[in-house]
């Protein structure tokens, strides 16, 4: 009997060999048709779910199922999905075919001879579908029934009779907008020609539209349009050329709002008026305009501002902003200097001026309309920087801020010190409630209280506006409420709010691991989760489902009602969720598990719920369940992936030299046999074990390893996590980079000692370049955008953002803690460029002349000194691309490349022509080097 078990043993074995051997490895082929769930929903009632599955390059597909995973309708090419309230249809844009745009693409067609997107209108009941061609855009009421408004591109053919035949072989059809409104219910529709921006109310009763023609048409048509969908009355409410704009009703739909310019179309300054309509009036009228009384001396209504009613619909709010120097167009360009002027006292650098020239010029400042006075209350000031107010608007208070005084040396500090205000959107005024304050504010539901966190002491507090009373909710806890594993010089943060009590009475906050409830008025405190989490090591936070309430701005709890939380398991690194009863004080874990869950949407009740649930060797699919205990598998997006050799992902734990506690994911092929020797490439960035059950999908990334790629390519790889002493970041990944790759070659013989390479991107990139310069472990090392030299980074500038980099060092991630002058040796301590004389390594650099984020001189530093130092050394620059490639045919490109790289170097394999020869200037665009020598 025992020798049978063991033959048959042998024999399964050898199955599974043959299993695996059949087995594909991941190509370059493979990436465009692995797929992706995105946009998945769920009715109201629960009974419908729809999602998109979405290859990495090609066409898309749209689902519609029902609860019990039946197919009732897929939608090829579908996105921007919409089930009508009343759940009797679903609407869907549908995209050309993406060969039809590929071909557009390659003819350099002009944006408007593009293929256009078409529109599906799906009868649940009958099962029909209606479709409309060349669709620019479509709107349906929130409380969506049986109408839908879109926009239709229409050709119209000149009258043959008025065009000679040259003429008519010449001339080009014009195209005209029309907005379309279709009955759902029985497919009728309605046209308005010219039509240009739209709206439909909630309730569905009304549509709002502006037509807009050709200058040379003399009909008198522009205007605004208010059309009675039931009575199928259409009136005009504004008349006029002009820019009409973000048409907004109140929430009963009685009362509407948008922004008018009516100046000539040449004007090169733009001045909107605010307009106000309700059905007792023939025409909207004018409510704010320049020269509206209360408004600042030149400011006008801001065309860049958001409209909005409060919720009881007594105010509406808007902006206004400075009225803005316009350039004097009669100046010969050419005759006159550029030039950028930067002062030492200007808040921001000039840089980051530019960056944010767009914003800056369409800032706005908040006004508050009472619509029963007929009156203009102004809010702020240029002076401020942003406000808040609470979901509903119907409060008195908003909260502002200012951090005007401290931006110069947000440089260096990489934040802000606030000036705090309460405002009166009744009066205007403001209450000072904190000045310089190191920390974040949020404005209560209730707009009674704000709630303050401190930095400085790491505490939370509540600040009653009526009283102006600062009561302390945390200060005398032994708890933290801030990061605990926080390795940067800076102050660690808060773990946040989770969420607001429904009764506007306390607010919930977040430690480490558990959630606790605090009233206002300090005197109720609750730890909700029980210290559960702290416990167990194992943090709960709240699952908030998706909303489509436009007003559901913050998340609110009802002490009646049963929560679900998400936890991660900081020992096992495995994820679940548990569910808390407030009003019996039980918490329930449903699950732990080693997966990942994301995605979460519910019906109303919330009692079906859907996610995806992925691990190493599960694509994220789509599930559906009552209470994430039985579920219901709905999508399997990639069954392809049983056809190549996949992988495992598994915890490593070591201790490094000076006895810290060290985690990393150790990755090997399906077909891994532990009597080979196998090649390993580290990738790492800062910590990565929390994603020891994600999924990595075959797909060319931006520059980071392709981890699922290599492995299925016979590769081990390995992400440990990096622990860091501020001072020496450099140090802190040999120690534990170093010992994790040490502690493989010694434990496992099957991990190849003399074939180790490291890989990383940007801070990973960093830390490669400056681990080449104090071992010659590595046989092959890839950094993507590395810091080479901390001095002369140190004054650089982040060109995306305009920000100067001290802030980083002294901060942040690269973690010096002190300036440049402070503490020259911990710069040059941690500047590979200084050590480059060391390197042994061959070393590939990705750093592309688009950087916003590490200026691609110091790859150029890098690669420049080792070509002097005649070390082996290559630089990509993907030329026009940024820190992170954008571009997919860049990303493909570089996927390549890596692994020809590492192939060439770990492998032994012969090296591509780019490795061994390059690509001269006269070659690019003709030969990209990518041919291997033997082929």
């Amino acid at each position: 009997m025992l020798r049978t078990k063991h033959l048959l043993a042998i024999a399964l074995s050898t199955i599974a060999f043959i299993s695996w051997a059949q087995k594909k490895t991941l190509d370059h082929s493979t990436y465009d048709a692995w797929q992706s769930i995105t946009n998945p929903g769920i009715s109201n009632g629960g009974s419908y779910i729809y999602y998109t599955i979405s290859p990495q390059e090609g066409d898309a597909t749209t689902e519609f199922k029902t609860k019990k995973n039946q197919l009732i309708t897929r939608i090829p090419r579908g996105y921007h999905v919409t089930l009508t309230n009343d759940e009797k249809f679903l609407i869907s844009l549908i995209k050309p075919p993406f060969h039809e745009t590929r071909t557009a693409k390659i003819k350099k067609k002009k944006p408007d001879e593009m293929p256009k997107d078409s529109l599906a209108v799906f009868d649940i009941t009958t099962k029909n579908t209606l479709k409309f061609s060349n669709i620019k855009s479509y709107k349906v009421a929130r409380e969506s029934r049986n109408n839908l408004a879109f926009i239709q591109e229409i050709e119209m053919s000149p009258a043959k009779d008025t065009l000679s035949a040259t003429d008519k072989k010449n001339k080009k059809n014009e195209k005209e907008s029309r907005l379309v409104l279709c009955n759902l219910p029985t497919g009728d529709t309605i046209q308005f020609r010219n039509a240009e921006n739209y709206l439909v109310s909630d309730d569905e009763k009304y549509l709002v539209f502006n037509k807009k023609t050709e200058e040379k048409d003399s009909s008198g048509a522009d205007g605004l349009y208010f059309y009675d969908i039931a009575a199928k009355q259409l009136k005009k409410i504004s008349t006029g050329r002009g820019a009409y704009k973000n048409f907004t009703f109140d929430d009963a739909s009685r009362q509407l709002i948008f922004l008018a310019d009516k100046t000539p179309a040449k004007s090169l300054l733009k001045d909107f008026n605010l307009y106000y309509y309700t059905h007792n009036l023939d025409t909207a009228v004018v409510i704010a305009s320049k020269t509206s009384p209360l408004i600042p001396k030149n400011w006008y209504v801001s065309g860049d501002a958001g409209l909005s009613f409060s919720k009881n619909g007594e105010k509406c709010y808007f902006g206004l902003a400075p009225i803005p120097q316009v350039k004097d167009t009669t100046l010969i360009e050419f005759e006159h200097a550029k030039v950028d002027i930067w002062h030492w006292q200007d808040d921001y650098l000039m840089p980051q001026q530019l960056s944010n020239l767009k914003r800056d010029q369409s800032a706005s400042y908040p006004a508050v309309f009472h619509i029963a006075q007929q009156r203009i209350v102004p809010l702020l000031d240029d002076t401020f920087n942003r406000i808040s107010f609470t979901d509903s608007g119907n409060e008195e208070w908003g909260l502002a801020t200012t951090d005007l005084g401290s931006r110069i040396a947000s440089q260096w500090q990489g934040y802000t010190l606030n000036d705090i205000f309460a405002v009166s959107t009744q009066t205007g005024s403001n209450r000072s409630v904190k000045t310089k304050w190191n920390g974040s504010s949020f404005l209560a539901p209730s707009g009674q209280h704000i709630i303050l966190f401190n930095r400085e002491e790491g505490n939370w507090s509540s600040y009653n506006i009526a009283t102006e009373q600062t009561i302390p909710l945390t200060q005398d806890l032994a708890i933290s409420f801030t990061d605990e594993q926080n390795d940067v010089p800076a102050r660690p943060g808060a773990y946040g709010i989770a969420a607001w009590s429904a009764d506007m009475q306390g607010v919930y906050i977040y430690d480490r691991y558990d959630i606790w409830y605090f009233s206002f008025d300090g005197k109720q405190r609750q730890l909700i989760t029980k210290g559960f989490g702290r416990n167990n090591k194992i943090t709960l936070r709240l699952t908030v489902f998706k909303n489509d309430d436009p007003r559901a701005k913050t998340v609110s709890i009802d002490p009646q009602t049963k929560l679900f939380l998400s936890s991660y398991n900081e020992r096992n690194k495995q994820n679940g969720i548990f569910q808390l009863d407030l009003k019996k004080g039980d918490l329930k874990e449903i699950t732990q598990s080693p997966f990942t869950f994301r995605q979460f949407a519910a019906n109303t009740k919330k009692d079906q719920i859907i996610y995806t649930k992925e691990n190493y060797n599960l694509s994220p699919d789509l599930y559906l369940s009552k209470d994430f205990n039985n579920e219901t598998k709905l999508s399997a997006i990639n069954p392809q992936q049983e056809q190549y050799n996949w992988g495992t992902a598994e915890l490593v734990k070591w201790e490094t030299p000076t006895g810290k506690a060290a985690e990393g994911i150790l990755y090997k092929p399906e077909d891994f046999d532990p009597t080979k020797k196998y090649p390993v490439i580290a990738y790492f960035y800062e910590t990565l074990t929390e994603g020891l059950y994600t999924y990595q999908a075959p797909a060319p990334t931006p520059s980071r390893l392709n981890i699922s790629f290599f492995v299925s390519n016979g590769y081990l790889v390995f992400a440990p996590d990096i622990r860091y002493d501020n001072g020496h970041p450099g140090r802190s990944a040999e120690e534990y980079v170093n010992s994790g790759m040490q502690f493989l070659a010694q434990e496992f013989p099957w991990v190849d000692a003399s074939k180790m390479g490291i890989q990383g991107q940007s801070w990973g990139g960093y830390q490669v370049a400056h681990l080449i310069t104090r071992t010659n472990a590595y046989a092959a090392a890839w950094a993507g955008a590395p810091v080479v030299n901390m001095t002369s980074a140190y004054g650089g500038i982040r060109w995306q953002s305009g920000m100067s980099r001290q802030f980083q060092y002294e901060n942040t991630q690269s973690r010096i803690g002190q300036t440049l002058w402070d503490s020259t040796d911990l710069y040059i301590e941690n500047s590979p460029l200084f050590f480059l004389d060391n390197v042994t390594t061959p070393v590939a650099i990705m750093h592309n002349d688009q950087d916003g984020a590490v200026p691609w001189y110091q790859g150029i530093e890098m690669f420049t000194a080792l070509r002097r130092l005649g070390k082996p050394a290559w630089l990509l620059n993907y030329n026009g691309d940024g820190h992170n490639l954008m571009e997919r045919q860049n990303r493909k490109d570089i996927q390549i490349r890596q692994l020809q790289f590492f192939d060439h170097f770990l492998k032994g394999k012969p090296a591509a022509s780019w490795i061994s020869n390059g690509v001269p200037a006269t070659k690019k665009g003709i030969d990209w080097g990518l041919a291997i020598e033997n082929d």
